[in-house]
């Protein structure tokens, strides 16, 4: 599954950017860069961990992953939307990378919770009209399911980091 985040503000809720989902998976208007949650430094190369919180930035706006209790326009569940200038935004724009083991696997299936109101990124069967139509409505669900698994297609890939190799080959004397 790929998000793509559109222009057209949705038909209800916030009124927000809305965020949808395209089966494409080469589709130019879904990168999204990871980065430190609000107000958190984090150094490029550095992998993330299970459990860690991040904000994802839409590339091609500046604008963050973002989610608060308004209703989606589709589904009814949590809204999720794209919000902030530049990468800047707010608390509610924070998730935490739920995955198996230490670190968050460049081929392993992954699950973000909303940091705040603890709901899934998810995306189910509820698809736009006019002007988007056909694309998916992304949003927020209390449980976690098969619908919020998250997987990443392609992207730039940051190699580890000095320190990072350091620590994993540290052996203790």
């Amino acid at each position: 599954r790929r998000a793509s985040k559109r222009g057209s503000p949705p038909s209800a809720g916030s009124g927000q950017q809305s965020v949808t989902g395209v089966v494409a998976a080469d589709d130019g208007n879904s990168y999204w860069r990871v980065r430190g949650r609000t107000a958190a430094v984090c150094e490029r190369g550095t992998p993330v961990r299970c459990g860690q919180a991040i904000r994802l930035t839409h590339l091609g706006t500046g604008r963050n992953l973002h989610s608060h209790r308004f209703a989606s326009p589709l589904s009814g569940n949590q809204e999720v939307s794209a919000f902030g200038e530049a990468g800047e935004g707010d608390y509610l724009d924070d998730w935490t990378v739920v995955c198996s083991g230490t670190y968050w696997a460049r081929d392993g299936e992954v699950r973000f919770q909303h940091a705040s109101t603890d709901v899934f990124l998810s995306v189910t069967g509820e698809q736009y009209g006019r002007p988007i139509h056909g694309q998916k409505e992304v949003h927020g669900m209390a449980a976690s399911s098969q619908n919020n698994y998250w997987k990443v297609m392609e992207g730039i890939f940051m190699q580890p980091s000095e320190v990072f190799k350091a620590e994993q080959y540290h052996a203790e004397l």
